[in-house]
């Protein structure tokens, strides 16, 4: 039986230049860069990552803050290019990431609704069709005409995570958001999740719960100061995890 792989990620690097100086204002960035004064250091956020994730695989990241989950999964979603190496994505991604990026927090829940469904490649005829159930989702019914300016950020999860899985996306990108709002919507997504993983979408998801990882993932990948630490069977990369 040969395995169908829907991301490939091989020897991805990503590197960002980090000014050395303390600047007090944008006059004396632009002075500086001018005058070819400005001074940089690479900071490597990933280095020579590798790895494959199966079709309808449901694959957790782990790492310590800074460790580069949300950029790697940032570059699986194409929101940014690699420095070096290759990321072959084979079908639709629905990314929830920077919850928030998305939404024109000026405007209501309602309007964002469609402004954010856009954003996923959604047409209006389908958000039209859609919009009853993406609201009962959320819950927000009794907010839907006040503007996400003043919303919690856990009212901006709500409405995110049920714009961005109203579809089955072969692909689920999921950055911190089930640990977002109360334990019942939480539940919510997890269950969510799972009739997605039953309709054959794979799923991405980064947490810093390992309890969520180990409750929802079966492979996982332990990343580290950029780096690949461990790859495996979850209950064995959160156990080694857990004793570093």
């Amino acid at each position: 039986m040969i395995t169908e792989y829907v991301v490939e990620c091989s020897d991805v690097g990503v590197t960002f230049n980090m000014s050395k100086e303390k600047l007090s204002s944008l006059k004396e960035y632009f002075l500086g860069f001018v005058k070819g004064k400005l001074m940089f250091e690479e900071f490597k956020a990933l280095e020579n990552v590798t790895f494959k994730v199966e079709k309808g695989d449901v694959f957790g990241i782990v790492g310590f803050n800074g460790a580069g989950k949300s950029t790697l999964l940032k570059i699986i979603s194409g929101i940014l290019s690699p420095t070096n190496g290759s990321v072959i994505v084979r079908g639709s991604i629905a990314p929830l990431i920077e919850l928030g990026a998305g939404f024109d927090m000026e405007l209501t829940a309602r309007e964002n609704i469609f402004l954010n469904g856009a954003v996923l490649g959604f047409n209006k005829k389908y958000i039209q069709e859609h919009f009853d159930d993406i609201v009962e989702f959320s819950e927000m019914k009794d907010f839907l005409d006040v503007p996400m300016k003043n919303y919690s950020s856990g009212m901006v999860a709500r409405i995110g995570f049920s714009i961005a899985t109203s579809t089955k996306p072969d692909i689920l990108i999921v950055d911190e958001i089930l640990g977002v709002g109360d334990f019942k919507f939480q539940e919510k997504c997890e269950q969510r999740i799972n009739e997605l993983m039953s309709g054959g979408t794979t799923v991405l998801v980064v947490s810093h719960s390992l309890g969520q990882i180990e409750q929802l993932c079966k492979h996982a990948m332990w990343l580290e100061h950029g780096k690949v630490k461990m790859i495996g069977e979850v209950s064995d990369v959160c156990s080694a995890y857990k004793n570093a």
